[in-house]
């Protein structure tokens, strides 16, 4: 299916308004979960929109940009996940697979930015040491306006403009590769999410994990819900016994001053 041109220049807008709270993290409407059906709903196709976004947001839900550290950013794949399911007509997670390096793309983009604006460093100096906050705010100002118009060029570029050779670029490609992007679309969430449970991941919640998982792969369910609210019911438990133990230990050491 045609992008039209208006869709383009929505999606573009949009994507520029994300950019700002991607850098300000005010409002966390940035998130693949979030950008994904918002994309579907300007193509007219929610569905994949919604599919997209827990897909996406799960393959990037163990990456994190910490120092220094440059990481694919999640917000110009989440995009381009729509753009090739709707343009192509392949599932979600090949889309994934294909759209994987244009996060890469914009973080090459942005890391370009962040060497340029080593140029602010001078003026930034200069007006904290004036007291300028007006001068710092100007700096702020232009760096988050700077970014968020220089991703929006680079995304209708490739969703709008670029969509007929992305297209026939997809379409020339042989079924083998086909198959291979759906295979490793389809590993991407899952990798995504050992890395968080690397991190996360306490032997105490082992059997939390293993009780999801038996729930999830053994019994008969229409939908992910039952799940959702079973983990919901496991974090309940995990936070109300967090607290009768706090509680515990608190009057524990009350009892300690007091003699008793």
């Amino acid at each position: 299916m045609e992008i039209t041109l208006l869709q383009g220049i929505i999606i573009t807008l949009v994507v520029m308004v994300l950019v700002i709270d991607r850098h300000l993290e005010a409002l966390f409407i940035f998130r693949p979960i979030i950008v994904c059906p918002i994309v579907g709903a300007i193509l007219g196709d929610l569905n994949t929109g919604l599919v997209a976004g827990g897909m996406v947001e799960l393959a990037f839900a163990g990456i994190a940009g910490i120092g220094g550290a440059s990481v694919p950013e999640a917000l110009l794949t989440s995009v381009m996940t729509v753009v090739f399911a709707h343009i192509t007509g392949n599932n979600v997670a090949t889309s994934l697979a294909l759209a994987y390096p244009f996060g890469v793309l914009l973080q090459f983009l942005w890391t370009v930015r962040n060497t340029a604006f080593v140029s602010f460093n001078g003026p930034a100096e200069r007006y904290a040491k004036e007291g300028n906050i007006k001068g710092l705010f100007k700096l702020c100002f232009y760096g988050i306006a700077i970014t968020s118009i220089a991703t929006g060029i680079l995304t209708f570029l490739s969703v709008y403009a670029a969509q007929e050779p992305l297209r026939n670029l997809v379409q020339a490609m042989p079924d083998w590769l086909i198959n291979g992007f759906q295979v490793a679309g389809g590993l991407l969430p899952a990798v995504g999410f050992a890395m968080l449970l690397r991190v996360t991941l306490k032997a105490r919640y082992i059997p939390y994990l293993l009780a999801g998982f038996l729930f999830a792969t053994f019994i008969q369910i229409d939908n992910v819900l039952p799940v959702a609210i079973m983990g919901l019911a496991f974090a309940m438990m995990e936070f109300y016994r967090s607290g009768d133990k706090e509680v515990a230990l608190a009057s524990g050491k009350e009892s300690e001053k007091s003699g008793i």
